[in-house]
C-alpha cells in the first residue's frame, strides 16, 4: 500500500534530519501531547462512548486518560536522568580508559493499537516512543473510528514531523506489519500477534507483542471473601472485561464456592443497580464479540453447565450489548470457555480441594498475561510467586499492576514478548550503545605482535592459569 510506504518514508526522513533529539525537544514534545490530550477531552471522552455504545466518561477518564497523564509525567520527571550516559566497569588490563553506555533512539517505528483501550494504548507506547527519541507510525483499530479522529488531532497537533496516525481495516494492519521499522509494538490477540511477528520477520523487525491468555485469579483458603469481593467484581467488570488483563477464570476451595457465587452477586448489584447498568455500564464493543459472549454461554449451558447472570437483562439491554457479570459453574473444561480468551464479563469458576491442586491447574495452562492471588499467607505467597508464571502478579488486588508506571508490562511465553511502561518503555525503544574511550596513553602496545615480549606472555600465563 503505497501510502503506507510513503508515511514510513516521510517520518525517515525526518529521522534523518533530527536522529538525536535532545532532552529539551524531547521534553516539549511531552508536554505539548499532554497540553493536547487535556484540551480535547470532552471530545475524546464523547467519542469513546459513541464508539462503544456506551461507556462513562468516569470510566474512561479513569481507564484511559488518567494513566496517559500519569505516563507522561513520569517520564518527564525522569527522563534527563534516562539520557546521561550510564558509567560502567573497566578492567585493569585496559586502564586508562572509560566504558559507558549510550542510549540512542533506534528510528521510525510502529504502533499497533487495540480497541479496548484505544487511549491509553496509543499514548502509553508513544510516550516511550518519543522519549527515546523516536518517530512513530500508529496504526489504530477499525472499531473504533471516532475515537480514532480525535486521537489523529491531538498526536499529530502535538507531535509535528514525530508521529503519523493511520487507520484500516485487518489488510491495512497486515501491509503495516511488513514496513522495516527499527521496532514494532503490537497489542491485541495471540493469534493475530503470530502474523505480526512473521510479517516483522521478513525485515529483522524486533517486536514487543502485548498479547493475552487465561488469567488466573486464585482465592487461597485463608482469604475473607466478603472483604475481596468489590476487588474481584472490579476486575472482571471494569469496560464490561474487555481487558487484557481482566481475571478470566476463578479457582476457589470447593466448600466456598457457594459463599463465592452470592457474595459476587450482591457485589455487582451493589456497583450497579439497575439505574446505573442502564446509563453507565459499558457496553461490549461490537455484535460480534456480544454473540461471541453468548454462545459461549450457550455451550456451556447444553454442556450441563449452571450459567449465574448477576442480573436480568432486558431485550433493549440486550440490544444496547449490556452484559452483566455472568458466573459459570461447572463447565466441561474443553469448552470454549476454557480454551479461549473471554475478553468480557463472563467468570467460569473452578473448585479445587488443595491449593496444590490449584497451582496445578495453573501450570498445565499456557502462561498467562496477569495471575491474581487473594492471601494474607506469606508462605503461599512466595510459593505462588515461585511455582506459576505470568506477566504480572497482583497479591489481593486486580487489574492494578497494570497501571504502576514503575513496573515493567508484559506477557511470557505466549502471552507477550518484551516490556514496556516506564524506563523498560525508553529501553525497549533504545538501543543501548556501548562505548569504550581511551586517551592519548595506550596500554595496550605489549599486546601487539612487534611488542610482545616475556614479560607479556609471563602475564598471559598468570592469567590464564589453571
Amino acid at each position: 500500500m503505497q501510502f503506507l510506504k510513503d508515511s514510513f518514508d516521510r517520518l525517515m526522513a525526518a529521522y534523518r534530519h533530527q536522529p538525536y533529539p535532545d532532552l529539551q525537544q524531547r521534553q516539549m514534545q511531552l508536554k505539548a501531547l499532554r497540553g493536547q490530550l487535556l484540551q480535547q477531552k470532552a471530545a475524546l471522552l464523547a467519542a469513546l462512548n459513541a464508539d462503544f455504545g456506551q461507556r462513562s466518561a468516569s470510566e474512561s477518564q479513569m481507564l484511559e486518560l488518567l494513566p496517559s497523564v500519569g505516563s507522561i509525567d513520569y517520564s518527564l520527571k525522569r527522563l534527563k536522568k534516562w539520557l546521561k550516559p550510564e558509567k560502567r566497569h573497566v578492567s585493569w588490563l585496559f586502564l586508562p580508559a572509560k566504558n559507558y553506555v549510550v542510549h540512542q533512539p533506534l528510528g521510525v517505528v510502529g504502533i499497533i493499537v487495540p480497541w479496548n483501550y484505544p487511549v491509553f494504548l496509543s499514548l502509553g507506547p508513544l510516550v516511550a516512543a518519543v522519549s527515546a527519541g523516536n518517530k512513530v507510525m500508529l496504526k489504530l483499530s477499525e472499531f473504533t473510528p471516532q475515537t480514532n479522529q480525535v486521537l489523529k488531532n491531538i498526536i499529530e497537533t502535538a507531535l509535528p514531523d514525530t508521529a503519523l496516525v493511520i487507520e484500516g481495516d485487518a489488510s491495512v494492519a497486515a501491509a503495516f506489519s511488513q514496513l522495516p521499522f527499527a521496532h514494532l509494538l503490537y497489542t491485541g490477540s495471540t493469534a493475530v500477534g503470530y502474523q505480526v511477528m512473521r510479517a516483522a520477520s521478513a525485515n529483522l523487525t524486533p517486536v514487543t507483542l502485548e498479547l493475552g491468555g487465561k488469567s488466573p485469579l486464585i482465592i487461597a483458603p485463608d482469604a475473607n471473601i466478603n472483604q475481596l469481593a468489590e476487588r474481584i467484581v472490579f476486575g472482571k467488570t471494569a469496560n464490561a472485561g474487555q481487558t487484557c488483563v481482566a481475571p478470566d477464570y476463578l479457582l476457589v476451595p470447593k466448600d466456598k464456592i457457594e459463599q463465592c457465587v452470592s457474595v459476587l452477586q450482591q457485589q455487582f448489584l451493589q456497583f450497579y443497580p439497575l439505574t446505573l447498568f442502564e446509563q453507565s455500564y459499558p457496553a461490549i464493543i461490537n455484535e460480534r464479540h456480544y454473540q461471541r459472549l453468548q454462545n459461549y454461554l450457550t455451550e456451556a449451558k447444553a454442556a450441563g453447565a449452571r450459567v449465574i447472570s448477576c442480573l436480568d437483562v432486558t431485550p433493549k439491554q440486550q440490544q444496547q450489548r449490556l452484559m452483566p457479570l455472568t458466573l459459570v459453574l461447572n463447565a466441561p473444561l474443553d469448552s470454549a470457555l476454557w480454551r479461549e480468551e473471554i475478553f468480557g464479563p463472563v467468570l467460569p469458576v473452578y473448585g479445587y480441594q488443595h491449593i496444590e491442586e490449584a497451582l496445578h491447574f495453573v501450570q498445565q495452562r499456557p502462561k498467562p498475561l496477569a495471575l491474581y492471588l487473594f492471601s494474607d499467607n506469606s508462605a503461599l505467597q512466595q510459593q505462588v510467586l515461585q511455582h506459576t508464571h505470568a506477566g504480572g502478579v497482583c497479591i489481593n488486588e486486580t487489574l492494578i499492576h497494570a497501571g504502576q508506571e514503575d513496573l515493567p508490562f508484559g506477557g511470557i511465553g505466549p502471552s507477550g514478548i518484551g516490556a514496556y511502561h516506564g524506563k523498560e518503555g525508553f529501553l525497549t525503544f533504545s538501543h543501548a550503545k556501548a562505548v569504550h574511550q581511551k586517551g592519548r596513553f595506550n596500554t595496550g602496545q605489549m599486546a601487539y605482535p612487534q611488542h610482545r615480549a616475556k614479560l607479556f606472555d609471563k602475564l598471559l600465563n598468570y592469567l590464564l592459569r589453571p
